[in-house]
């Protein structure tokens, strides 16, 4: 097998020097156009491609996009992956897509693969077994650019694309309480983690302005998985028979909480109204279907990645960060309206 031709090769075919051939190639103003003309038609009639890996190493960029999500099959993280991917091609760069399985150690390995593979910026929504952050500050050592989206660390100096979680908690227990519900319950994921800490804000919020209770047997903390849904549900049926409405964190422990409620042969919103959050697919399909709070994966992963790329294109981190709160809007449906 042949190799493949060079600048030698182009240089040799022309009878001139491979210094020349090279400036051609990256459109160098200190050669001539006919010379650069002739110089491209040689190279395609050999040929000839050139190595842009070797060529963006030499400038020390890649043009490349480093992205960590905790699960790529989660929809609302599949399509920030979009939004980023999208963002990122209009911009000429490339993105690498890894998952942490919301495992720290996963997540921690993952960064350092990064970072080796010298990527021009790091999104990065983090795992629930992340509470130190100390693995991140191989990032910023290197000079990398770093956004964190959705989930993130309450750290100073960091650069977030957020969804308005607070509101979003508050809003979708003040829907239940409109709705009639005095005794609602609040599956939430692990309180460490910023937007669970403040949806459960928002739902305490909203529970003071319409004076009722907050009861700390009403909080449920998992890692909302469609199972621990279900269990949380039995488990709150078993020991309480007064509470008339479930607001979680998510929309899969939600949907947990609803199979339970209808094996238990109980009417949804008639017995117990429920709420979600992030506007899955699946909750519009489910029966009934599930009210949420919309949380546009696209929109964050759009936002996030021209926060990223203009702190690469700029070559100009602030020492501040940047904060961008993106709203979060009710979706009313049938497994909570009453009236």
């Amino acid at each position: 097998m042949s190799n493949k031709p060079t600048i030698h090769d182009i240089a040799k075919a022309l009878n001139i020097d491979s210094s020349t051939v090279s400036r051609a190639l990256n459109n160098s103003p200190r050669v001539t156009l006919k010379t650069k003309t002739k110089i491209l038609e040689k190279a395609q009639e050999l040929g000839y491609k050139r190595n842009v890996l070797a060529s963006n190493l030499r400038k020390n960029v890649t043009n490349t996009l480093g992205v960590i999500v905790p699960r790529i099959s989660r929809y609302f993280f599949s399509s920030a992956i979009q939004g980023i991917e999208e963002t990122a091609y209009l911009a000429g760069y490339n993105v690498i897509i890894c998952q942490s399985l919301e495992q720290l150690e996963r997540e921690q390995s993952i960064v350092n693969g990064l970072v080796e593979k010298r990527v021009d910026g790091m999104l990065i929504s983090i795992s629930m077994e992340t509470l130190n952050y100390q693995h991140l500050d191989i990032v910023k050592n290197n000079g990398i650019p770093l956004v964190f989206f959705d989930r993130h660390c309450n750290v100073e100096g960091n650069s977030n694309v957020l969804i308005d979680d607070f509101k979003g908690g508050f809003d979708a227990t003040e829907h239940l309480i409109f709705q009639g519900n005095k005794d609602i319950v609040h599956f939430s994921g692990p309180n460490e983690l910023e937007i669970y800490k403040n949806r459960l804000a928002g739902y305490k919020a909203a529970l003071k302005k319409h004076n009722l209770p907050f009861k700390k047997d009403n909080i449920i903390v998992t890692r909302l998985m469609e199972e621990d849904g279900f269990k949380s549900m039995q488990s709150i049926l078993n020991k309480n028979d007064k509470v008339d409405a479930v607001f979680s964190a998510n929309d899969m422990a939600a949907i947990g909480a609803i199979k339970c409620i209808k094996e238990c042969q109980l009417k949804i919103p008639e017995d117990i109204a429920i709420v979600g959050f992030s506007n899955e697919p699946i909750s519009t399909v489910i029966e009934p279907a599930l009210s949420t709070i919309d949380q546009s994966g696209m929109q964050i992963g759009k936002t996030a990645a021209k926060l990223i790329l203009s702190y690469i294109e700029n070559k100009q981190i602030p020492e501040t960060g940047e904060t961008i709160v993106l709203k979060a809007n009710l979706i009313e449906r049938n497994s909570s309206k009453r009236n």
